[in-house]
């Protein structure tokens, strides 16, 4: 077994599918709802997916050669509520993301003994990967929350629904969980 492969392809898989939330939750927010943040001291959606992809692309473009922190990225910009309408925003999104899964899905086993750099510190690739990903979900639960927040009665539910673990045990392995014999 390849150790990196499988780290690389566990790492997309598990970047895909905090994506797919984000994705899933932005889709029940009305247009006139992204640029609304729930307070002073939080961030609008676009904001969050501003921030998001301004830190993939910078992250990821060049990310064996170059630091992670590229001299053209203006971080606080990331968080000044710029961006138009929906299809601006999603179109960063997707930008951001492309930058990421690209770059992952062309790292070699050998790329893994290599150090990059984030702001002038060492990381090891994995360590790097991690970090990444890290802060992205990080994010993405913010994109949740606040989407869930914005939706209010009309919000359907990403994962199992409270109370639906049973059914969907049952559904699923044709068992509801409560016996482990």
């Amino acid at each position: 077994m390849d150790i990196a492969n499988e780290f690389v392809s566990a790492t997309i898989n598990a970047f895909e599918a905090n994506k797919r939330l984000a994705d899933r939750a932005v889709e029940q927010v009305p247009d006139d709802k992204l640029h609304v943040a729930l307070d002073d001291n939080t961030n609008s959606i676009a904001v969050i997916v501003k921030h998001i992809a301004g830190n993939l692309i910078s992250r990821w473009t060049d990310f064996l050669t170059t630091d992670g922190e590229k001299r053209l990225r203006n971080r606080d910009d990331e968080f000044v509520d710029s961006l138009g309408n929906r299809g601006e925003i999603l179109q960063l999104w997707e930008t951001g993301w492309a930058c990421l899964l690209s770059t992952l899905k062309s790292l070699k086993s050998e790329d893994f003994g290599k150090t990059v750099l984030i702001r002038g510190e060492p990381h090891s690739v994995p360590l790097a990967m991690e970090r990444s990903m890290g802060h992205t979900c990080y994010h993405i639960g913010q994109i949740v929350q606040v989407a869930r927040i914005h939706a209010g009665e009309n919000w359907k539910t990403l994962t199992i629904p409270r109370g639906g673990s049973e059914q969907f045990n049952k559904a699923n392995w044709g068992q509801t969980g409560k016996s482990h014999s």
